[in-house]
């Protein structure tokens, strides 16, 4: 049997345009991969996260454009020292995987798919011991745009020499890179802001994305999973479709049965009919042999679908002529306009048969087959007329493709939970997606698990790397009740966190166990202190606050405010306070790598970079790290302050000990001198080890 052709009709316009966004959903959510930041890091040699066993020589970055020539790379080692020893371009390659990234074109984003990578080929000099390396990169893309970011991988093989007179570089980025890369980064065309802590090779699956799902515990990943039920439950429902829509034979009576209407009476060898045309009630009787005439009418109205009607035929199917020898008959070239509406009559020798609309309606779905009545021998032949076949109606139709784009984008939304790379080792917690890294030291910056976030109101241009400069950001102010207190003396300092409306805020969220953290820090970098006020019900908080030096100070209130829509607002808010007598500023102490906390010697590793993230490592001599406690909700927490203005940049760590050292990610925001603060709890003690970094 022939299939009848497409529907024109509403139900055939609703499934093409629903099936077109269906494809058009699938062709946007499913190929490639995706990136937002332009010249991006695709992959690398080795993969982000891998574990490697051999020795290296080399580091291959594989950048979906070749990067500048003055780019810089740093390569750091488990004990904090660079083991880099300079970098060039490699060959071009295929990417094992495509890329795709977002470009803003006239004010919106627009795709762009890359399938080469361009190398940056960062040599290591030698690898002095087995943990994890960072791998970091700041570069500028053709369009002004600043690559930032670092991989890791952890190497777990013999120790390998460095070669003869090679000492660690301590070089720093070209200014002008810096420059470029904070000029485009401040302007208003950067990408949404991504957290300054490692940033692994694209595997994202979406525009805002993060990367490609991790495993889970047994090694196997939720994202093919879900993406399997999708596929199984929209093939499940494509089939149904289809077999809702498959095609009812000519012989088969189409429609309800309608009470009265047509009904074959077993062994009387007729049919009766009741036909709407002929007034109600008029019988008509066919005999059996007539049933099996074919007869087809050009139908101008489509047969409503399971009512198998049909609204008008041409009266020239009433008298047909009779067929020639050959079986052939001559199809009417044009439709009378005048019909009998409702019924088709088959002169078929001397007796005449009529049929209702049902049986016009079934003898429509053959188009262009000419048949011979057994019984009468006169052929019949008309134009095609739609199917009345369908078993679906229009409303079916639209929730049936309706829902399998439901059930395209529920696949697509569970393949992404659980996303986010997982580090090899399993010590520390998956680094955020590619993206344009926000200005260099975005001032409150958070490590993984802590989840990115920026700082709203702050100061535009160079100023907005750091946060702490002004009494007001994000539409919120912090009001002290006083400004001043005697020296040596304990004081309650009070103050409140007004919003644009006059009123203070009561409503904060908990951010490492605490609603708001209060750092203190004279002008001169001396006289650190970490303090946590309460708050009263009308929004004053309190804390007994002693300054035992006389001079200038700087108070940061360090929270995050929830608002009357329940977002919630990071902000780093400073405020002066004075401390009447003679000052006697302490000078700056030289940068070292070791301090002294309390009993412990504390060394630093790393090398602080300008406008490059970069990992710095905090390990305790001597002291078993299974005696480090958790303060605060992680293993320490480290407050750099930059000298001159007092910009605050406050960085947390990884969530976990990474080769038995606690572990941040800074960006130095810019060329000076530092203090940095590292808090840590032993024994139920909270010390704080001291630092001057010197960038100048």
């Amino acid at each position: 049997m022939r299939c009848p052709p497409p529907a024109t009709g509403p139900a055939g316009r609703t499934l093409a345009g629903l099936l077109a966004l269906v494809f058009a959903a699938a062709a946007v959510l499913l190929p490639t991969t995706a990136a937002q930041a332009h010249g991006t890091l695709a992959m690398s040699t080795p993969a982000a996260n891998a574990t490697v066993a051999e020795p290296l020589t080399t580091v291959e970055l594989y950048f979906t454009e070749q990067v500048a020539a003055n780019a810089y790379f740093t390569v750091t080692g488990p004990g904090g020292g660079r083991v880099d020893n300079g970098w060039r371009h490699g060959s071009p390659r295929p990417l094992d995987k495509p890329v795709r990234e977002y470009l803003l074109v006239d004010g919106k984003f627009e795709p762009k798919e890359y399938s080469t990578g361009f190398p940056a080929v960062v040599t290591l000099a030698h690898l002095p011991a087995a943990g994890q390396y960072a791998v970091s990169y700041l570069s500028v893309a053709s369009d002004g745009e600043p690559v930032r970011g670092t991989m890791t991988f952890r190497y777990t093989g013999r120790p390998t020499a460095a070669p003869s007179g090679w000492q660690p570089p301590v070089d720093q980025p070209d200014p002008a890179l810096v420059a470029a890369a904070e000029q485009h980064a401040t302007s208003g065309h950067a990408g949404p802001a991504a957290s300054a802590v490692p940033t692994a090779p694209v595997t994202a699956a979406a525009p805002a994305t993060p990367p490609a799902a991790a495993p889970d515990e047994d090694g196997n990943g939720l994202g093919w999973l879900a993406w399997a039920g999708g596929a199984v439950l929209v093939a499940a429902a494509v089939s149904f479709a289809a077999w809702r829509r498959r095609p009812v034979p000519a012989t088969r009576p189409t429609g309800r049965p309608r009470a009265g209407g047509t009904a074959a009476r077993p062994g009387s060898g007729t049919r009766v009919n009741r036909s709407k045309a002929t007034g109600g009630g008029r019988k008509t009787a066919r005999p059996a042999a007539a049933r099996r005439t074919v007869v087809s009418a050009s139908v101008t109205t489509p047969a409503r679908t399971g009512a198998a009607s049909a609204k008008a035929v041409p009266a020239a199917a009433q008298a047909a002529p009779a067929a020639p020898a050959s079986g052939k008959a001559k199809r009417p070239s044009a439709a009378p306009a005048a019909a009998t509406a409702g019924m088709v009559t088959v002169k078929a020798g001397p007796d005449e048969a009529t049929s209702g609309p049902d049986e016009a309606a079934s003898a429509a779905t053959s188009a262009d087959v000419d048949a011979t009545d057994s019984g009468t021998g006169v052929a019949v032949s008309a134009a095609p007329a739609p199917h009345p076949g369908s078993r679906l109606g229009n409303t079916g139709l639209a929730l049936l493709v309706g829902g399998l784009v439901v059930a395209l984008l529920a696949g697509f939304g569970l393949g992404r939970i659980g996303s986010g790379a997982r580090p090899a080792d399993g010590t520390t917690a998956a680094p955020p997606a590619t993206g344009a890294a926000p200005a260099a030291g975005d001032g409150h910056q958070h490590g993984p698990g802590t989840g990115a976030h920026t700082h709203p109101g702050d100061a535009g241009g160079a100023q907005a790397q750091v946060t702490g400069l002004s009494v007001n950001a994000g539409g919120y102010t912090v009001e002290p009740a006083a400004r001043t207190q005697p020296a040596g003396v304990r004081a309650d300092y009070r103050f409140r966190i007004v919003g644009a409306d006059g009123k203070a805020a009561t409503r904060f969220a908990v951010v490492h166990d605490k609603p708001l953290h209060m750092v203190v820090v004279g002008r001169d970098l001396s006289g650190y202190q970490h303090l946590h006020p309460t708050m009263a019900a009308d929004g004053t908080w309190s804390v007994p606050l002693t300054l035992t030096r006389p001079g200038g100070y700087r108070i940061y209130a360090d929270f995050s405010v929830t608002g009357a829509d329940g977002t919630t607002v990071p902000l780093v808010l400073g405020v002066d306070h004075q401390v009447p007598g003679a000052h006697a500023p302490v000078p700056l102490p030289p940068a070292a790598s070791q301090s002294t906390a309390g009993p412990f010697t504390v060394t630093m590793g790393g090398t602080p970079t300008v406008g490059v993230t970069v990992p710095l490592s905090f390990r305790l001599d001597g002291v078993d790290p299974a005696r480090l406690e958790r303060y605060l909700g992680a293993y320490g927490h480290l407050v750099v302050v930059r000298e001159g203005d007092l910009g605050y940049v406050h960085v947390h760590p990884d969530q976990e000990l990474v080769d038995g050292t606690v572990r941040f990610w800074l960006t130095a925001p810019s060329a000076g001198r530092y203090r940095a603060f590292f808090d840590f709890q032993v024994d139920g003690t909270v010390h704080t080890a001291q630092y001057t970094l010197d960038l100048t």
